[in-house]
């Protein structure tokens, strides 16, 4: 029996090539003004050969979602990365866009997200450590707006800004729990005026929001100045650009803004750049990338967050609202797996056949399907194969999937590469090919606030109410009070269940949600409502990813994946 090798081991067997030999594939020539590289195999496509683009016709987009995740692993990035591959190897032009992996899982919980098997993108080590240094230079710019606050209350404070209502918080990309909450500014008048401050993830942090949703570096400006970033006494709203915080802060960013061009292990272009989580933020990779991806290349497969709840719902109604772009196609990715722990079953009973559980989990992959249709789009199913998933399983899927008018197919990217997705590939491009564009929102901007919230509630999560306290509904008047109201809402729950407990596995109903807090970010242009127990600061695990992490006596990295 043959060794199987791990996904960092396979990582470093790739044979890359020059970056300027993938960017000819898709018609980037060999010019200092088209890209500027860094190193042998990443380079920044530049801004100014972007504008020179904007002429061109849109390729297809293809939305990669998934079924609610579970501790067995649903693979979206991996089968992103497969079907990129298998959209080339039956010869059409195609280009992958993904987030940037965050420091924060990368050492706690999952590891790297770079993909898996024979579906990768690579460098992968450096791609799941500083990259580029894009997540740098936002934490920065964040923090630099925050280190301009309290600097401006310690000069004498002319804007007044009320202590106590500071709403922006400072970022690091890590998780660390003991900063969720802290005090600034002790140790005497020296440092300043004491206030109760703290920590958010930098994924998680308005900044990187916006620069996902920014259309270029002026767009990005104007969008940072206009940041809320707390109160005077007499509740009139402070803004970024009062404090002339915009201007260094795009400085910061001006070099992280240009796309991050790489390679998958078939040396096909991938795109990687921004990355904001989706259970607390809109998770979607920036609307430049997926803009240039459109521009170069007739497919574009482009992945969202977590299960379609959260992370495909968010790409819809926010990502597509904003940008004015719109996919051709979702791709649902669905494992037996994960199918049978919705079903019922712990994860060490997983290897086992049982077409009971697996009946009973089906009705989580039903619930995505039905929903994304909600929004007039076209489904396929991608069953990422794993090797002990039975005939009997698979057959059951399959057949499931048939009779919910969609087709599926066996997707073995992990092990085979594009061999494993050529099925997939093929219907995806009859899908785009019959053009039906029915595209639309779950909801209208004229919507009220409350409304939006329930309308995500009772008709993606199925619940059966939403409950607001007096001050948060009070909190959702006074947005649209002040020229908020017709922003899309950003829900921020758990990833692992429709509803806010991540113990209802399935498909759950008549469940409440409780809206804890919502926040109001004006430079990203939605109203993030915060639900249940999620925290936009995680914590690390009882036994963290960084336990593995290590160098080895070559000085190659370990346990990264």
């Amino acid at each position: 029996m043959s060794e199987v090798k791990s996904d960092i081991q396979i990582a470093r067997e790739a044979k890359m090539q020059p970056i300027k030999d993938i960017l000819a594939k898709i018609d980037v020539p060999d010019d200092a003004s088209a890209f500027s590289p860094i190193g042998r195999h990443i380079a920044k496509i530049n801004l100014e050969y972007l504008d020179a683009l904007k002429e061109k016709k849109d390729g297809n987009l293809i939305l990669v979602t998934a079924i609610t995740p579970t501790p067995a692993g649903e693979g979206k990035t991996t089968t992103s990365v497969g079907l990129n591959d298998g959209l080339n190897k039956i010869g059409k032009k195609s280009i992958v866009c993904l987030r940037e992996p965050s420091l924060g899982p990368s050492f706690g919980m999952k590891g790297g997200a770079a993909g898996g098997g024979y579906a990768q993108v690579v460098p992968m080590e450096q791609i799941n450590l500083h990259f580029t240094g894009d997540f740098h230079a936002i934490t920065s710019a964040h923090n630099l707006l925050s280190a301009l606050i309290d600097n401006h209350i310690y000069w004498g404070n002319k804007l007044n800004i009320d202590v106590r209502r500071v709403v922006w918080k400072r970022v690091m990309d890590m998780n660390d729990r003991s900063l969720r909450s802290i005090v600034v500014d002790l140790g005497g008048v020296a440092n300043g005026y004491p206030r109760q401050d703290g920590f958010d993830i930098t994924v998680a942090s308005e900044i990187m929001a916006i620069f996902c949703l920014a259309t270029d570096l002026k767009d990005l400006e104007n969008r940072i100045g206009n940041i809320t970033i707390g109160y005077t006494r007499d509740r009139a709203a402070v803004y970024a650009k009062d404090l002339n915080a915009q201007g260094p802060m795009t400085v910061l960013l001006k070099d992280a803004i240009k796309p991050n061009v790489t390679q998958t292990l078939e040396n096909n272009p991938a795109i990687i750049h921004g990355g904001p989580f989706a259970n607390i933020a809109h998770g979607c990779n920036s609307v430049i990338a997926t803009k240039t991806g459109l521009k170069l290349a007739d497919y574009v497969v482009t992945e969202a967050g977590f299960g379609a709840d959260l992370g495909a719902e968010k790409f819809l109604d926010i990502k597509c609202r904003k940008s004015g772009i719109k996919p051709s196609c979702v791709v649902i990715v669905a494992t037996i797996r994960a199918l049978k722990m919705h079903g019922g079953l712990n994860k060490d009973e997983l290897k086992n056949e049982n077409l009971d559980a697996l009946k009973k989990g089906l009705v989580n992959l039903e619930r995505h399907i039905n929903n994304t249709r909600k929004f007039g789009l076209p489904v396929t199913i991608a069953v990422n194969h794993f090797v002990s998933d039975s005939d009997k399983e698979m057959d059951l899927l399959l057949n499931f999937c048939q009779t919910q008018g969609v087709k599926a197919s066996k997707c073995t990217h992990w092990s085979n590469g594009s061999e494993g997705t050529k099925e997939l590939a093929k219907n995806v491009v009859e899908i785009c090919e019959e053009k039906k564009d029915v595209f639309k929102y779950l909801y209208e901007d004229d919507l009220p606030l409350f409304k939006k919230i329930e309308k995500i509630a009772q008709e993606i999560y199925h619940a059966s109410e939403v409950i607001a306290d007096t001050k948060i509904r009070k909190q959702l008047k006074d947005f649209e009070e002040n020229g908020f109201g017709k922003l899309p809402v950003c829900i921020a729950k758990t990833q692992y269940s429709f509803s806010t407990d991540p113990s209802l596995k399935g498909a759950p109903t008549g469940h409440a949600l409780p809206v804890r807090e919502v926040r109001l970010s004006s430079g990203a242009e939605f109203i993030v409502v915060v639900c249940g127990e999620v925290m936009t600061m995680p914590g690390l695990p009882r036994v963290p990813a960084a336990d593995s992490i290590k160098l080895n006596d070559k000085g190659e990295i370990e346990g990264l994946f």
